[in-house]
């Protein structure tokens, strides 16, 4: 993943986000830059999701900026398309097997490269060999495969809505490692999760959304 930037940074100013009459974000403030892993906590419909997708785009604000190396995420996106994220499950093809999944998502904007998808599986502990449709899939291999999804085009922005999930203690450990690892190479992580644990000993920051809004809880 060498051609990662190192000189990343996204600031969140005062975005709101409501639907009908429920305020979703209220006026949320984040600023994240490059080697960094930030940690949101917060119950489930507290707007992690919601902010996740603001982020990326899918979702359009109602308030405030989302800048990304000072363009907004929009322009940002359109030009460089180096977000990764694991907000809702990928639609994958239940029929085909988790590298034939990985090779037709990733030629819609690549030459194809099987070596490098190859890695990626590697890199998430699935085996890229196996034949088993991913309708056969456990949870956890589901979970590392949208991981993999992720990554697997060099990103160096990364969402992860509760990306343990499923996962059995080896699993947790190689996805902290892999995260370490995407850290170094200066990607900016944020993660969804529920497990205080699990993002203190991982992230650099963590916050919690309550009432629509972030409240640094934790910084090392």
């Amino acid at each position: 993943m060498s051609s990662i930037s190192t000189d990343l940074t996204i600031k969140i100013e005062n975005v709101s986000k409501k639907f009908e009459d429920q305020q979703v974000l209220d006026h949320v403030n984040l600023y994240c830059e490059s080697g960094s892993i930030t940690g949101i906590m917060g119950r489930n419909g507290t707007g992690k999701s919601v902010l996740f997708k603001c982020i990326c785009d899918f979702l359009k604000v109602d308030e405030g900026t989302i800048l990304i190396n000072g363009q907004q995420n929009s322009d940002y996106i359109r030009k460089e398309c180096k977000i990764g994220a694991t907000i809702e499950e990928p639609a994958f093809l239940k029929q085909y097997s988790g590298i034939k999944n990985l090779e037709l998502l990733y030629i819609t904007r690549n030459k194809a490269d099987k070596n490098k998808l190859i890695r990626t599986m590697q890199q998430v502990g699935l085996d890229p060999d196996l034949k088993k449709s991913v309708g056969k899939y456990s949870m956890g291999m589901k979970q590392r495969l949208a991981i993999a999804q992720a990554i697997m085009e060099e990103q160096n922005i990364l969402l992860f809505d509760e990306p343990m999930n499923g996962l059995d203690s080896d699993g947790i450990e190689q996805i902290k490692e892999l995260f370490y690892n995407l850290r170094e190479q200066g990607c900016i992580i944020l993660i969804a999760c529920h497990n205080r644990d699990d993002l203190e000993e991982i992230c650099d920051s963590i916050y919690e959304m309550k009432k629509g809004n972030l409240h640094l809880i934790y910084s090392k």
